[in-house]
């Protein structure tokens, strides 16, 4: 059997491929604990400067596999929705407070949970063939895997009510309309290269100030003004300190281009 997620480095981009495509890449307990654990590497992995998130085959990744879910429910097991805290929690906060940027390259269909990884990424770059399905409500769910933070985010509270609770897909052309897709190309094709494009280029940028953006979007967001002073005075003292600022604005007075290394 092949492995449920591969991992592949190229240089400093780190591409995370959902391997289930017999079944579209839905998501079981072995490719959750999968990616669980393998994000929570790259956290971690300062040699990583960005991430591609990608699903094999024809789909991005249908969301939970029902099948599995079914077996789970017929058990008896008096908590049949373990996995909410045990991988998809785990997996969206990593992918929300990833301290580099992540970029999904989402082919096909992005469904329930699938869609909820994809909405985490800080860039969605789809196809003619990409869509949408916030599919819970059509199981009888409600929604997990962070989309009751980030959909919100992506499309005001109006329109995260009326995708969640009337579970219609969403195409690729209404999906970069709505802003689900921050980039919309003319090939599926072309889709993973564009991702692993745009992520190399961030990884060859400031990416600790990247990361500090990150940190002060998720409290602007939010919170209240004070609150985003507060922690945009934090994120400048960190980027103060960094070699990359010192070099960039060396660079920038010497009208010569500079070199981010991360540091």
């Amino acid at each position: 059997m092949s492995e449920p997620l591969l991992v592949e480095r190229t240089d400093a981009v780190v591409t995370v491929t959902l391997n289930r495509p017999e079944s579209m890449n839905s998501l079981d307990t072995a490719l959750k604990e999968a990616l669980r654990d393998a994000l929570a590497d790259l956290e971690r992995d300062r040699t990583c400067r960005a991430v591609v998130l990608t699903g094999a085959g024809r789909a991005f990744c249908v969301g939970q596999d029902l099948r599995e879910h079914v077996a789970t429910l017929e058990s008896g097991t008096i908590d049949p929705l373990h996995t909410v805290r045990a991988h998809y929690n785990p997996i969206a906060s990593t992918l929300a407070n990833m301290p580099k940027p992540v970029v999904a390259a989402v082919r096909g269909m992005a469904a329930g949970a699938g869609a909820s990884l994809a909405f985490l990424a800080d860039f969605r770059i789809g196809g003619p063939k990409t869509a949408f399905l916030m599919a819970f409500a059509n199981v009888g769910l409600a929604a997990d895997t962070g989309a009751s933070w980030s959909l919100p985010r992506l499309v005001g509270h109006a329109k995260a009510i009326e995708l969640l609770m009337l579970a219609q897909p969403v195409p690729a052309d209404e999906a970069q309309r709505l802003g689900l897709l921050t980039t919309l190309l003319d090939d599926d094709e072309q889709v993973l290269p564009a991702a692993q494009e745009l992520a190399a280029r961030l990884a060859s940028g400031p990416t600790v100030a990247y990361g500090a953006i990150k940190r002060q979007l998720s409290v602007g967001d939010a919170g209240t003004l004070s609150e985003a002073l507060a922690a945009e005075a934090q994120a400048q003292a960190i980027c103060g300190a960094t070699a990359d600022h010192r070099q960039a604005t060396a660079a920038f007075v010497a009208k010569q281009k500079p070199t981010f290394t991360g540091a």
